[in-house]
């Protein structure tokens, strides 16, 4: 059952690409560029320049070279190294999970680049999951790039939904939340979305850089006011602390004074000519998944209900849905997409899948039933890991190597234990990024 999971994994991501997407939507033939509905005279403009931000950058911008040629100049921002540089763009390597050196100098370089824009020059922008860190200035002077990183180390170990987090992020930064969209007014601009965020919120993705917020500052003081949740293993909260308490003193005061600086919105005259276009989504993960599940003769079901849950919480869902499936059915496929929540207390190495399979793996001991949770762009958490596989053998497997599953689990350290199993998913980064799969097979 593990290889049949990581097959239909590995087809999914195959089936899910950026080439593919590419092929798909976008099209340019004698000037014309085709992007989905839309249609862009390129000769009609005096100036056209190509932003990329996020994991899936340098994949994006290959894929629109290989439509267009070398017709354009721009700026490409991402946590991945390319393989080659397309001339006439200037590359910055941000950083993720948390923003460096380069994702200020990224922001700023967007900044200057996109107010030259005028009516007569067309933006496209290339945004993917990732972009939040890695290209990112702060509105306030005063927050330094260590506070910065302290800033997002709280948010991405807060055990918040990606929406909330995000939220935060739009309000303190210079070019989230719509603000690249009013740097280039008042030029026509378009963006080509890969998203690693919920369907329903677009704007969330990479913190919105491009489109109108539908998110306020009153939602900010709403989220860092809150107090950090249970632990599920001492009852306790992280501190019991909220957001605000835990920023650093120049983060700090400006929720404490409520002096954030609200975003631009739907009628705000930067949006008058822009438009955006979602070419993949994790409903492309998984509806590749799916198919190739039924493919190896499977019942699927898919259930993302789980979509932004506590880990634990999500796991004891998911395997009490394959159990009553598998009452129904003699071979089942469960698919589960989206991203759960982990709130973070040890120094361990490893991220929310392998904390879910590890989780996982005491509640199928010696059950034939397989669980693969990994994300799609190769990188889960602190790791070399994209996720991980559990089966009814790995505690037994686990303790003949004298490792304690309960302990690494505490620990938030699931990845040394995999590794040890070979049962960690490696596949480095894909240059892609559609949230996560998690696929449950019984039989």
């Amino acid at each position: 059952m593990k290889e049949i999971a990581r097959h239909i994994f590995d087809h999914a991501l195959r089936e899910s690409s950026i080439e593919q997407a590419f092929t798909r939507h976008v099209l340019c033939e004698r000037g014309v560029l085709r992007i989905c509905e839309d249609l862009y005279d390129l000769n009609s403009y005096d100036r056209v320049s190509v932003v990329a931000i996020g994991k899936a950058a340098h994949s994006m911008l290959t894929a629109l070279h290989e439509q267009t040629g070398e017709r354009f100049e721009g700026i490409v921002a991402s946590p991945i190294e390319p393989e080659f540089h397309i001339r006439g763009f200037r590359y910055f390597h941000g950083g993720h999970p948390m923003p460096n050196a380069e994702s200020i100098r990224a922001a700023d370089a967007m900044l200057k680049s996109l107010s030259t824009m005028n009516e007569a020059s067309l933006v496209i922008y290339l945004v993917s999951g990732g972009g939040s860190a890695t290209a990112e200035k702060p509105t306030d002077d005063e927050i330094s790039l260590d506070d910065l990183i302290e800033t997002y180390r709280v948010l991405v170990h807060s055990g918040a939904p990606i929406g909330e987090i995000n939220t935060i992020r739009k309000h303190l930064s210079a070019i989230k939340g719509g603000r690249l969209a009013e740097a280039a007014y008042p030029a026509q601009q378009v963006s080509i979305l890969v998203s690693d965020v919920p369907d329903r919120m677009p704007d969330a993705l990479a913190s919105g850089p491009t489109m109108p917020d539908s998110t306020t500052i009153e939602d900010c003081y709403v989220i860092a006011s809150r107090k950090s949740p249970p632990s599920p293993k001492n009852g306790e909260g992280w501190g019991n602390r909220s957001m605000v308490e835990q920023f650093p003193s120049s983060v700090r005061e400006l929720f404490e004074h409520c002096v954030l600086d609200e975003t631009p919105k739907s009628d705000d005259a930067a949006f008058i000519r822009a438009r955006w276009w979602t070419i993949l989504s994790n409903s492309a993960l998984i509806a590749a998944a799916a198919k190739e599940a039924q493919r190896q003769g499977f019942v699927v079901e898919i259930d993302n209900s789980c979509d932004d849950r506590d880990y634990a919480a999500a796991a004891d869902y998911l395997l009490q849905r394959l159990h009553d499936l598998r009452k129904q059915h003699e071979r089942v496929c469960l698919l589960s997409g989206g991203e759960v929540t982990v709130h973070v207390e040890g120094g361990g190495t490893g991220g929310r899948n392998q904390q879910f399979a590890l989780y996982c793996a005491a509640k199928i001991a010696s059950k034939t039933v397989c669980i693969l949770s990994a994300g799609s762009d190769g990188i889960d958490g602190n790791s070399a890991a994209a996720g991980a596989i559990a089966d009814g053998t790995t505690l037994e497997r686990a303790k003949a190597r004298g490792l304690h599953a309960s302990a690494h689990l505490t620990r938030f350290d699931a990845y040394p234990l995999f590794e040890a199993l070979g049962d960690a998913v490696v596949i480095g980064p894909t240059g892609n990024n559609l949230r996560d799969l998690r696929i449950l097979l019984a039989y």
